[in-house]
This record gives C-alpha cells, structure tokens and sequence, in this order.
C-alpha cells in the first residue's frame, strides 16, 4: 500500500533531513552525503527508500546523480504537501530536529561557499581569454544571430545581462535596448567588461557587480533578461529562474543561452561547470515553476556540444518570490 511505503520512509531521522534539504533546491548526491557526514553508497540506500515511496527524484548528469523533491503536480499532492507541512512543523516544534536541520543548511552553505570560491578563482584566471573559450564550444556569430532573432531586436526595453563575463551580449544589443544593466559576479569580469564597453554611453549601458541568486533590483524592473552561457554555473538554476521571474515585468522575456545535456565531464573541473547543459524537458519545467510560458527552443548545432536557445515569457501572475533561505542553502 502506498500509505505503508510513505510511512516506512519517513520513519528514520536521516530521510527526513534529506527531505528538508531537497525540499526548496535539486542536490547533487555527493553534496548530501558531505552535509550529513555519511558514505555515498549509505546515503544513496537511503535515497532509494525516498524515491522507491515517491517521495524524492533522481536524475543522473554524467557521472553525477541529483535528488529533488518530487513535484506535486500530481494526484499524489496532497500527501506530499501534508508531508512537507508535517516537517515544517517538525523542525519548529522539535528543537534537536531543527538544531540537526540548522546545521545540516550550515554545512551544505560552506560547501557551496568553496565551490563560488573556486568558481570565482577559475573567472579570474580565464577573465581575458572568455571569449575565446566560447568560440571552442561552439560559433559565436551562429549564436548571436539566433540569439537576436529570438528576442527579435525590437521592445527590449531594459534589459539586464547576467553573468555578462566580457560584455559581448551587452555590446550587441546596445542599440536595441533601452538600457542595459551588465552584471556579473567577478570583478575581474567586469574590468575586461569596462574595457570592452568603454566606447559606449554610460547612459545606455551600466556595469553591476551582483549574484544571480539573489538580485538587487526591485520587482518588475526590467522588460528582458538573458542568461548567456551562464546558467550552467548556477548550483540551484530554479532558483536564478525565479529571481529572473521577479525582476520581469508581466509579459517580459527571459533568454537562456546554454548547452544541451551533454557527458563532458571534465568540464565540471577545468571549466568549473556546475551543470553538464540541460535537457529540454528540465528547462521547461524550470521555466515553468518560475512563471514563465516557453516558446519552442532552437537547437544550434556545429561546435563541440549542441548550443540551445530557450525564451520564456513571464506570466501576469506574480512569479514565487527568492526565499532568503535558498540563497543560504545555495
């Protein structure tokens, strides 16, 4: 029976603080089993209870295996949001499953802190040659023509470039914004981006130091917003998604420039990718829980790995708002 299967899962401490930590973001397999100091193949049993009850998913990337939380879209809902809203509880109301939980997130935010911090090293080190690291994966000027015929050059508007590395996409689209806010996270980017940008006016294109994982605009503040070989660095890319959501006014266009699902896993390494691309169907899923409605997406063929082009349009509907707890956890 499906309720003794549920509860059989739910009856030892480790699963319900697997539970907790997938329950806001998709983990990697090898993440959960740091945060809670147990061996893989020991954690991994444990996931195969959760997933064996439907309570989790797991979807493997290369050599890595992520967990989410099931989705609720199903007719299944109810008892997985009555489970949720029991561990919520839990954790408020039982203070050493809280303290286990606190710590668990502690944990999970210092190992993600390494990882930006390596990110961050790999940036620095690669801000000079960005360019041409993306022409080894696939052709620049097939990619921007795409790209522009997409968000078709007309009704930009404001448009805020994440992770805009050298500049490029800010370059090319400055005579069809409004206003473009260039942000990246490394400063080293963002002096090569200064450099590239200077001949332009300080009007039309502004330089911003930021996280994708938590904007510091104002809701509803920008009319595009275009990820741009970017969001395969993102840990929690749902969580970049909904932000994007957030910024967007009703009817604005998100852009993703990324790759295709791929097994170049020794791009996590030297490139340090977070994601090995993205199939069509986890996209489309992303965008949805963030509120946008997607167009078909483009597949651009010709390089290394498959480039893909997927747009959204925001729905009137406020999307989720960032919960200050995802940018801890992430």
């Amino acid at each position: 029976m499906l309720i003794e299967t549920t509860f059989r899962a739910l009856a030892d401490s480790t699963r319900l603080r697997i539970l907790r930590l997938v329950g806001s973001m998709e983990l990697a397999v090898g993440e959960i089993a740091q945060v809670l100091g147990q061996s893989q193949p020991r954690v991994s049993r444990h996931i195969g209870i959760l997933a064996s009850a439907g309570l989790a998913e797991r979807r493997r990337e290369g050599s890595w295996v992520f967990l989410r939380a099931a989705p609720a879209g199903d007719r299944q809902s109810p008892l997985r949001q009555a489970i949720t809203t029991m561990l919520e509880c839990a954790e408020r109301e039982d203070p050493e499953f809280a303290r286990a939980c606190a710590q668990d997130r502690q944990r999970l935010a210092a190992i993600r802190a390494t990882r930006e911090e390596q990110a961050a090293s790999y940036f620095a080190e690669h801000a000079h040659d960005w360019d041409e690291l993306r022409r080894m994966h696939t052709s620049d000027e097939q990619v921007e023509t795409a790209l522009a015929g997409a968000l078709d050059r007309q009704g930009l508007g404001r448009l805020l470039d994440i992770g805009t590395g050298t500049g490029r996409m800010a370059e090319l689209f400055a005579r069809s914004a409004d206003h473009i806010v260039a942000l990246d996270k490394s400063l080293a980017m963002l002096r090569v981006a200064r450099a590239k940008l200077q001949h332009l006016p300080t009007e039309r294109v502004e330089l911003v130091q930021g996280d994708f994982a938590g904007l510091a605009f104002s809701d509803a503040s920008f009319d595009t917003v275009l990820f741009h070989q970017v969001l395969h660095f993102a840990p929690d890319p749902a969580a970049a998604l909904v932000e994007a959501a957030r910024v967007l006014r009703p009817g604005g266009r998100v852009a993703i420039v990324d790759f295709a699902a791929h097994q170049r896993e020794e791009l996590r390494e030297k490139h340090a990718h977070a994601r090995l691309g993205f199939r069509d169907d986890q996209m489309a899923d992303f965008l949805a829980d963030a509120g946008f409605d997607a167009d078909d997406p483009q597949a651009l063929e010709g390089g290394e790995l498959v480039v893909k082009i997927w747009v959204g349009a925001r729905r009137d509907v406020h999307p989720a708002r960032f919960d200050p707890e995802r940018k801890v956890a992430s």
